[in-house]
């Protein structure tokens, strides 16, 4: 394999089992104290579960401002409408890309009772020159999210950027985000291109994989951030066994993180500003 497929694995994180929105239980991945270390990147969260408990309740109304929202199904059905009129259906292997820019309110309820509801919530910071933009989405159902195979036993979705030689669903010029989803079959080898500019990491959601050169271990459940090797475009990985996960990978902000809750701005300010346009109905 190529010399210049150099990171390596820098550290595995386990993901913290919570609950959000109205009691939906879910595994947050991407936690807070990560947000700098993996900028532009604020927040992922896996969710999977069959128990109607676990999810049901959804995520009825709640504000955002500031960043983007990207909801991606494998499995379950989900319905948003937020308080401009918008609305749409997420459904299994569809994604959405949401932009709060400037605010807005909207709810995410499950359009089922029962079955699996499994998927990943991220968030993508926005440049302080675009948190107050016009909030925006694009719903894109599975048959329109590229797939590609670049050897045999692997398959890739190309949910946004762009990787062996295919176009994503979505791309974005500042944060310039790459979102794969891989399915490899056991013991085969790959080379993952991915920007020498960027953070990234992997989130291994079924099987094994063997990072980087040193072949460290990931296992399903795991997060597995990538070093920022100086010059290096991407990574080797082999799978152990049949493995299927995220590679994420985005060019850092490298501004100011100021949040509290649903609001991601640069300065306290602007997120006190942010509290009072919401409960002034401004959003």
């Amino acid at each position: 394999m190529s010399t210049t497929f150099t990171r390596q694995l820098e550290r595995l994180v386990n993901g913290i089992p919570t609950q959000d929105g109205a009691g939906v239980s879910l595994t947050r991945v991407l936690t807070h104290d990560l947000q700098r270390r993996l900028d532009p990147f604020l927040m992922l969260d896996a969710f999977h579960s069959d128990k109607p408990d676990d999810y049901l309740a959804g995520f009825p109304d709640h504000p955002h401002r500031g960043f983007e929202t990207v909801t991606y199904m494998l499995q379950g059905r989900m319905r948003h409408r937020d308080n401009a009129g918008n609305e749409g259906l997420l459904e299994p292997g569809g994604m959405q890309w949401m932009t709060a820019g400037r605010g807005l309110v909207h709810s995410e309820l499950p359009e089922q009772e029962d079955g699996l509801m499994s998927g990943f919530q991220l968030w993508v910071n926005l440049a302080g020159r675009d948190k107050m933009t016009t909030p925006g989405y694009s719903d894109i159902p599975s048959a329109q999210i590229p797939e590609v195979t670049p050897q045999d036993g692997v398959q890739v979705r190309v949910l946004a950027g762009q990787a062996f030689g295919v176009k994503g669903a979505v791309e974005r010029p500042t944060t310039a985000p790459l979102y794969l989803d891989l399915h490899v079959q056991a013991d085969k080898r790959l080379a993952l291109p991915i920007p020498a500019t960027h953070n990234a990491f992997l989130y291994v959601y079924e099987g094994e994989l063997l990072v980087g050169q040193d072949q460290r271990v990931a296992a399903a459940g795991r997060m597995a951030i990538l070093s920022n090797t100086a010059g290096a475009e991407g990574v080797e990985i082999q799978a152990s066994k049949e493995s299927r996960f995220l590679l994420i990978a985005g060019q850092p902000l490298n501004e100011p993180i100021a949040q509290w809750g649903p609001f991601v701005m640069n300065t306290r300010e602007e997120v006190e500003q942010a509290i009072d346009d919401f409960r002034a109905g401004k959003f």
